[in-house]
Parts: structure tokens; sequence; C-alpha cells
């Protein structure tokens, strides 16, 4: 049952993508940023930060495992939790419309649209490099980890990775705004990331050049400042035989990122690439699943 609900969801996404109106996900960011903006200052961040992150995420996960409970109704509720915390046609549909604009040398629109995936400096964006390294981290985040934490604990473990992951990306910068504040939504997002990551990783690499990608991940990884981001994007990297990395500006403060990867820049052509590596591992997941299922193993 788990494996047809898994495919169901997929086919959902791949169907209808997200929710154009009343997206659950963000209903959740406008709570999110409403409870932020009236508790984040003074003293005890750190706590404050912690005891939202458990308001917002445990009362609907507590919800999702009651309801999936209920006879039949219950499997199908399962599936449509599964289906919100999927984003992966709405990667594609993001995507695609970046490659457009640089295969016909539009480079203002190319940078426009990326700066709505990311978090850097719009006229500053290196967009090639930007949209891969986008397609390889979303991946793991809207992707294989959902779909982790979907086939160990249900739909109940698939919103929680999906909403810790939105806290995380909403929260979870270095700045002195969040620098406390967002160290829970992190170091959360950091745990329930940790093995899905490394699959994603491996993943990418058997389905892309391997020995080169776990060569990048053995000792590339490593340097990168997220524990889950750097193992994700060294071996995609390396799968596709890129050089990802190097310098970033985030609000106006240049960064200097870790190479990742091995091979020329990225080029125009590397965004379907990266996208069609991301739907490679998902043919291999989706069959290493469906064998489980079959065999009992899940």
């Amino acid at each position: 049952m788990l494996a047809l609900q898994l495919i169901a969801a997929l086919l959902i996404d791949r169907w209808l993508g997200e929710p154009a109106r009343w997206h659950p996900l963000v209903g959740f960011g406008r709570c999110a940023n409403w409870l932020e903006a009236r508790c984040n200052y003074g003293e005890s961040r750190r706590l404050k930060g912690l005891l939202l992150v458990v308001l917002l995420v445990v009362p609907p996960v507590l919800l999702i495992a009651v309801l999936t409970q209920i006879p039949i109704i219950g499997e199908w509720i399962a599936v449509l939790v599964l289906w919100f915390a999927l984003g992966l046609e709405s990667l594609k549909r993001h995507i695609q419309p970046i490659l457009r604009a640089l295969l016909r040398g539009d480079m203002p629109e190319a940078r426009r649209l990326t700066s709505w995936i990311c978090s850097r400096d719009a006229a500053e964006l290196d967009v090639e490099r930007t949209a891969v390294e986008s397609v390889l981290e979303n991946g793991s985040d809207a992707v294989f980890g959902a779909l982790f934490w979907f086939c160990i604990a249900g739909a109940p473990g698939a919103l929680a990775f999906r909403l810790i992951n939105t806290l995380d990306a909403m929260w979870g910068y270095r700045s002195e705004r969040f620098l406390h504040f967002g160290w829970a939504a992190a170091r959360l997002d950091d745990l329930v990331g940790l093995i899905p990551a490394r699959l994603t990783a491996l993943s990418y690499a058997l389905c892309g050049h391997t020995r080169r990608a776990l060569h990048c991940w053995r000792t590339q990884a490593p340097l990168h400042d997220s524990p889950n981001a750097g193992p994700v994007m060294a071996a995609g990297a390396g799968a596709l035989g890129v050089e990802l990395g190097g310098l970033t500006c985030y609000r106006g403060v240049w960064v200097e990122k870790p190479l990742l990867g091995e091979g020329d820049k990225a080029q125009p052509r590397d965004l379907s690439r990266a996208l069609h590596l991301v739907d490679r591992a998902l043919g291999l997941w989706i069959s290493v699943i469906v064998l489980l299922s079959v065999a009992g193993g899940l």
C-alpha cells in the first residue's frame, strides 16, 4: 500500500503541481511570519524560536496522525499530505522559465526568475550555477526527504519533515535577526535531513558519473558549511561533471563558498541535465521502494 500511495502522490504532483490556491504550506508560512514578527525580540530568542517550532509543527502532525487512521479515507489523506509535501513539479516549473530566458539571451529576466528560488542578490547572480545548485539541493529537500520520511513514518513523518524544512528556509539564517531565533529550526532541519541528504547524494552518484561523484562527496562535502547540502551538491556536481560554488553575494555581502564538483562552469544545458538527474534518482527510489514493498520490507 505504501508504494501505491507514493506513486499516486507523485502522479498527482506531476499532473497538478502545487495547488495554485489555498496551498497549506503558504498558510503555514504566513502563520509562521506572523508569530515571528511578534516574538523575535528581546531576551531568550533561542528558547522562543524552539517553542514556536514545537507550536507550529506538533499540532498539525498529530492531527494528520489521527486522520490517517480513519479506514479507507485515511489512506487517501496520506496521499494528499505527501502531495503537499512534494515539490518536484514546482521545481521544474520554476527552472524551465529560467532556462528559456537563458536560451533567448535575456539575462535580466533569467536573473529575476532565479532570484525567486534563492536568497542571493539578483544583480550579482551567476544564474546557471545558482539554478543547478537549487535543483540539486531542492531534489533533496522537496523530493527525497519527503519520500524518505513517508516511508519511515507515513504521512505524519513527511509532513513534519516539510514543515521543519520550511521553517529552516524562513528562519535558518545566520543574520543578526535569526542567528538565535532560527537556531532550533536550523538544527532540527539538519537532523531530519541527515539520512535523506546522504541517500540523495548516493542516488545522484549512482545515476551519474559514479566514481567522480563519490570522490567529490568524500573530499569536498566536509568543506561546506551545511552538513546536508554539502554532500548533496558535491555528489550532484560530480555526477554532472560541473563546477559549483565559489564567490556568492548574499544581501550585499560577498561570501567565498567552497568549490564543488569537477569540470566546466555550469552552462544553460546543465539546468536540464540537473533536472534529468533528479528524475533518474527518483526512478531509482521508486524501484527500490516497490521492490521492498513486494518483499514485505515496507
